[in-house]
């Protein structure tokens, strides 16, 4: 018999609802942001814990997706009354699977693979009735409380920040402070792009962080700061680490993907070497840029 999971308990921020995920949203799964105004309910994202939420999630009106992957789109296929927003950058990724194939960038092995394991793990279900937002979109929701979209992309070239005004509660998605660090391994990401919206972020006007995954909610602007820090730091982390295994010798993108600049050794996912690749060469790009490293005629790879 498997275990009863109980609702979680919301932290409560004036109009915005926060339910933790399991640990604080790790991934797999996330933490759940639900807005109230005096005319209309929104939730930001659908992790896995909102299977857990009932009646709070269910009678929402709107979804607003900060941006679209697996573990952020759960209940989209039961919440088929609320209407759907998106970023217009990851709307198709919302709206089919071949959009979100796109999205992802992975080989057609690597890409069935993960659609099985979407499907079975994370319910996945397209929203063709999705919609579009851009940078800067408005939702009054009644009340004065009032949700604003910011683009931060990087993450996803949609991946946005939402912020309920009223509250100062931002919701700030995958810039998710862990220690694994910024992710843009995906088709649509950039290296350049988050690094641009690591600093971005901190002119948000916000009291209240609320990330996706693991670090929950932060309400001291200096400890979110250092948390920032430390997260964009992992990014030096990697040119360091690159830059070590030139040293030892001239390699190939190929050969620096095996090296697993993200994963650790034995990690098993479909999508890894599509990641650890797309990762390897932003970095050796920008490190180029730099004159710190260069290729040659064989797209063999050389500390400058």
């Amino acid at each position: 018999m498997s275990a009863t999971v109980s609702r979680p308990e919301p932290l409560t921020f004036g109009p915005v609802r926060v339910y933790p995920g399991h640990k604080s949203g790790m991934f797999p799964d996330g933490n759940q942001v639900i807005v109230q105004g005096a005319d209309t309910r929104v939730a930001f994202d659908t992790p896995l814990v909102a299977r857990h939420i009932g009646a709070d999630l269910d009678d929402v009106e709107l979804v607003i997706l900060g941006h679209v992957h697996e573990d952020h789109i759960t209940a989209l296929g039961r919440l088929s009354h609320a209407a759907v927003q998106v970023h217009e950058a990851d709307l198709a990724a919302a709206q089919s699977w071949e959009g979100l194939g796109r999205h992802y960038g992975y080989p057609p092995a690597a890409l069935e693979a993960v659609r099985v394991k979407i499907e079975r793990d994370f319910s996945y279900a397209p929203r063709p009735d999705a919609t579009g937002y851009t940078d800067g979109a408005l939702w009054e929701l009644g009340g004065g409380v009032r949700v604003r979209a910011h683009h931060l992309p990087g993450h996803t070239s949609g991946h946005c920040a939402l912020v309920e005004e009223s509250s100062g509660v931002a919701f700030i998605g995958d810039i998710d402070l862990t220690g694994f660090g910024p992710y843009y391994g995906d088709a649509t990401s950039s290296l350049a792009d988050f690094q641009r919206s690591l600093e971005r972020v901190k002119d948000l006007d916000a009291r209240v962080w609320v990330t996706s995954h693991h670090r929950g909610v932060l309400t001291d602007r200096q400890a979110f700061l250092q948390a920032l820090a430390r997260f964009a730091g992992k990014i030096d982390e990697r040119n360091d680490k690159l830059l070590g295994y030139l040293r030892e010798r001239p390699q190939t993108l190929d050969e620096l993907a095996q090296r697993h600049l993200l994963f650790p050794p034995g990690a098993d996912q479909p999508y890894i070497d599509s990641a650890e690749r797309h990762t390897i060469a932003q970095h050796l790009a920008q490190l180029a840029r730099q004159g710190r490293v260069r290729v040659d005629g064989s797209a063999t790879w050389h500390l400058a």
